[in-house]
């Protein structure tokens, strides 16, 4: 079973690169060509998906996991989803992010990298260490306009609470110790909402756990790929 890996904002491979290597995997790269909504997301990938494969969504690539299932639930055989909500937009958070695009206009993209990352992650991989330079230079990468079409697409987010208890297939949420976006109460509460999912928290991860602690999140998305398709329970 093919595993296919959705990333978050101004994200790409580079920051699945362990896991990758580690399982028959590929990345849907590109930022989604530039979509700005998370509905054409889902249909960039589901032009893209196997005839039917295992999904692992990150932060925004979760909530585009569950608009697939929505959308073509028989394409996919299990869901996890990683350091991400399923709430609405919520009082003040349309401003915090239009104000990083606003320091990007004015003072160049490694500005707004600069104040976006750094709360992002743990204390593993603080300014300094070499996962934060490989994420930092992946951001700069991904650019001002694929950054405001991705912050259009997640302000425009519908509420995918109504998806979760529809999740017939194994799921796997993940959280991380250190991850003040996507904290744990919130993954717990999600996982609650969910008749088969399994929760895992990475410690010593922030947001971005893949790229921070990749041996245990290869573990917990090991157990995940393991569990039959047709005996869900949860863990």
């Amino acid at each position: 079973m093919r595993l296919v890996i959705l990333p978050g904002l101004m994200c790409d491979g580079r920051m699945f690169a362990d896991t990758v290597a580690a399982f028959d995997a590929q990345v849907i790269d590109g930022f989604y060509d530039g979509a700005d909504g998370i509905g054409a997301m889902a249909d960039f990938v589901l032009a893209r998906l196997p005839d039917r494969c295992a999904l692992l969504g990150h932060s925004m690539g979760g909530r585009i996991a569950l608009e697939l299932w929505r959308r073509a639930p028989e394409r996919i055989d299990r869901i996890a989803i990683a350091n991400s909500g399923i709430h609405p937009v919520r009082p003040g958070e349309a401003e915090a992010r239009h104000a990083l695009l606003d320091l990007g206009r004015r003072e160049g993209v490694a500005a707004l990298v600069d104040r976006w990352l750094p709360p992002m992650v743990g204390p593993e991989a603080e300014p300094g260490t070499a996962v934060y330079a490989s994420l930092h230079a992946m951001a700069v990468d991904a650019g001002l306009d694929i950054f405001a079409a991705q912050i259009r697409a997640l302000l425009g987010r519908p509420d995918a609470a109504a998806v979760l208890p529809t999740l017939t297939c194994p799921v796997a949420i993940i959280g991380a110790e250190h991850d003040g976006w996507s904290p744990p109460a919130q993954q717990r509460a999600i996982a609650a909402a969910i008749p088969n999912a399994q929760l895992a928290m990475i410690p010593t991860a922030g947001h971005m756990a893949s790229a921070e602690n990749p041996p245990i999140f290869n573990r917990v998305l090991a157990d995940w790929l393991a569990r039959p398709s047709d005996l869900p329970s949860r863990g």
